[in-house]
């Protein structure tokens, strides 16, 4: 059984004059990304291996949930995240080591939420529905995927285990 996480960034901002690649978050996706932190560690979602796109907004994203975390897992940049295809993203999957049991992707939509939707089969209809429905900047899902091996990660094979926004962890705080 292998288990994946997949974070979308935060809420980014749009400086004039600065590129994509280099957009930082904006001032709700400074606040959203500790909440998403926060989550992970009170449910105990913890990856072994952190796959982080090299854009601003991810890297970013990614150093405001860290800190949140049970222990510290292997963290790489990876390159091919940004602007991926959910194609792209899935060649990378398929490509960890089998090792790394529970896996997380910091990425970029609409890579990241395609992705999800390639790989989700099964899951609570209420998750996958409002998954389906908008997959917005801090959104996790949590998809677990019953293989050996990353290289056996197929279309629709993971049942969503969750799938948490920072909208709704507000929600739920309020």
């Amino acid at each position: 059984m292998r288990r994946l996480i997949l974070l979308r960034h935060a809420k980014s901002d749009w400086p004039v004059g600065i590129s994509d690649r280099e957009r930082p978050l904006a001032p709700r996706g400074r606040l959203a990304a500790p909440r998403i932190g926060q989550y992970l560690a009170q449910e105990a979602l913890m990856p072994d291996r952190v796959l982080v796109s090299p854009a601003r907004r991810t890297r970013e994203t990614w150093e405001l949930v860290a800190p949140h975390l049970l222990g510290i897992p292997e963290v790489l940049s990876e390159p091919r995240l940004y602007e991926a295809s959910a194609a792209r993203l899935l060649a990378v999957l398929r490509e960890q080591p089998a090792a790394a049991h529970a896996l997380m992707l910091v990425g970029h939509n609409p890579g990241t939420e395609d992705l999800a939707a390639t790989l989700v089969g099964g899951g609570p209809d209420g998750a996958r529905d409002t998954m389906h429905e908008k997959f917005p900047t801090g959104a996790l899902a949590v998809i677990d995927l019953p293989i050996d091996d990353w290289a056996d990660v197929s279309p629709e094979s993971g049942r969503l285990d969750r799938f948490v926004t920072p909208r709704g962890l507000a929600i739920a705080d309020d």
